[in-house]
């Protein structure tokens, strides 16, 4: 079994920005070490983890089994974005899993301070998430206690939306509140060829991809077509 390297991860995420990470909710999960194999040879930064509760959202996903197959499989930092209601019960599951990021939803605590802290403390990196609805106001307090911000730009749950352009004004939004400058912020939802320059234009540095990458044949030559798109303005 690899192993998490937990909130270590942070710095050469950094580095790597700006960089796509795959959503693997449209990977080939009977061929995961392949697919896993793939994405290795496609030189992604690391793999996103979209975990669904059915009751957050309308949709469930996979939970801590699939995770630990996968601490299994690859040394790449596992971002892992709970999706799901009373996140602080399964935060310690998910890391001992292997999560090396744990991101919850603003929308789904009334202690995301705590929250924070309480993911940190385990030893994980620790992200916040806002709806494309949600103010980033509400996460304010919670910024100088996080390693990430995700800044949905779909909504949270639902296949097949369409790019919410707009969501990018909280980029800078949160860029100039107290300690928005150490954060890393990440995107998710519509990512494709079309939406990954404006994005990283408007300071996206982590990149969540489905179908993008997923539905094409060739998944080095997709990273590589939506990487040429990108504009590194960091």
């Amino acid at each position: 079994m690899t192993m998490s390297l937990g909130r270590e991860c942070i710095p050469a995420l950094k580095e790597a920005a700006p960089a796509v990470l795959p959503s693997l909710l449209l990977c080939d999960f009977g061929n995961l070490e392949r697919e896993v194999e793939l994405l290795e040879e496609a030189g992604v930064a690391g793999l996103h983890l979209d975990v669904m509760d059915g009751v957050f959202v309308p949709n469930f996903t996979y939970g801590m089994t699939i995770i630990s197959a996968l601490r299994k499989l690859t040394d790449l930092p596992l971002d892992v974005h709970l999706m799901m209601v009373q996140p602080e019960k399964y935060i310690e599951a998910f890391r001992d899993a292997g999560a090396d990021i744990i991101t919850v939803h603003a929308e789904a605590t009334k202690d995301a301070c705590g929250l924070m802290n309480q993911i940190k403390e385990l030893g994980v990196g620790a992200g916040i998430a806002v709806n494309p609805d949600t103010s980033v106001k509400v996460i304010e307090d919670a910024i100088p206690h996080a390693d990430m911000a995700l800044v949905m730009s779909v909504h949270a749950g639902f296949g097949g939306q369409s790019f919410i352009e707009p969501v990018l004004d909280k980029f800078d939004e949160i860029r100039n509140m107290p300690g928005g400058d150490d954060l890393i912020l990440e995107i998710d939802g519509g990512i494709n060829m079309s939406t990954i320059g404006i994005a990283t234009e408007r300071g996206a540095q982590l990149l969540v991809a489905g179908s993008a990458i997923f539905k094409q044949d060739d998944y080095s030559v997709a990273m590589e077509s939506m990487m040429a798109q990108v504009k590194y303005n960091q």
